[in-house]
């Protein structure tokens, strides 16, 4: 009893320790959602060529696999966190055609591209983007049918609150559905993923994207993220009743479906 009881704790004390809003984009002074929305900020016209790149064109298959999850629970009303650029909202339309989408993101320069986007497509009145902190949803008590996030939990200046954000705004019954990078766990996978993070993302954004920090601050997030077992654990103590995930491209994007 006393050894598991240990392992208990060092589980817990391991979890706590490795959380990704120690890992900053830019320095010691200002807190973690400032940097992030300055870094957003800075990298939003580069932003989908990059994504597209750094993810060797594999960020469209791994938001089609993780809204196919979603499919039989034909949701009606959706929230999706980090938006962005709006991928995955206009995403999500397009496979399963709720009545309205709620998008919310830290960069007003993020969503002014995704705007357009919407516009283009003629989806203004189902998909709404606004500018929102994860931490701090302005949102009811189980309001939405279904939350999506895509490469974004890593940014959260509290993970913890912020999964439990999502949680509170859920309706009972209802699912999550969060994609985030992550370093793949064969030894093989992994050290290309190394090599790959180390030389190849730094070269893509000094020819590509004006802020080289914000793609050198990509890996070190994602290594300091729960992963695995460790975030479907982490949801579980957030508020949700039952949490898996399974990994795609070699373990380097996880797809984390939560259900309350």
């Amino acid at each position: 009893m006393a050894l598991n009881s240990y392992f208990c704790k060092l589980k817990e004390k391991m979890m706590t320790e490795c959380k990704c809003e120690k890992v900053l984009p830019y320095d010691n002074q200002r807190g973690k959602t400032e940097q992030v929305e300055q870094m957003f900020d800075n990298i939003a016209g580069d932003y989908d060529p990059m994504n597209r790149m750094m993810s060797l064109f594999n960020d469209r298959d791994w938001r089609k696999k993780a809204l196919l999850t979603l499919t039989k629970y034909q949701p009606q009303r959706m929230l999706d966190i980090a938006t962005g650029t709006a991928d995955f909202a206009i995403s999500a339309y397009e496979q399963l055609e709720p009545k309205e989408i709620i998008g919310i993101d830290l960069s007003e320069k993020m969503l002014e591209v995704g705007r357009k986007k919407v516009e283009v497509k003629n989806l203004s009145k189902i998909i709404t983007l606004e500018q929102g902190d994860s931490m701090h949803l302005r949102f009811d008590d189980n309001s939405f049918d279904a939350i999506t996030v895509a490469f974004g939990v890593r940014n959260f200046a509290d993970l913890k609150q912020g999964l439990s954000e999502m949680s509170r705004v859920l309706k009972p019954g209802g699912a999550a559905v969060i994609l985030e990078l992550s370093e793949p766990v064969n030894p093989v996978f992994h050290f290309g993923y190394k090599v790959y993070t180390k030389f190849v993302i730094p070269l893509l954004a000094r020819i590509v994207a004006k802020d080289e920090r914000a793609y050198s601050y990509l890996p070190e997030s994602i290594a300091a993220c729960p992963q695995g077992t460790a975030m479907t654990d982490l949801l579980g103590e957030c508020g949700f009743s039952h949490a898996e995930f399974r990994t795609f491209t070699f373990g380097a994007c996880s797809l984390y479906f939560a259900k309350k």
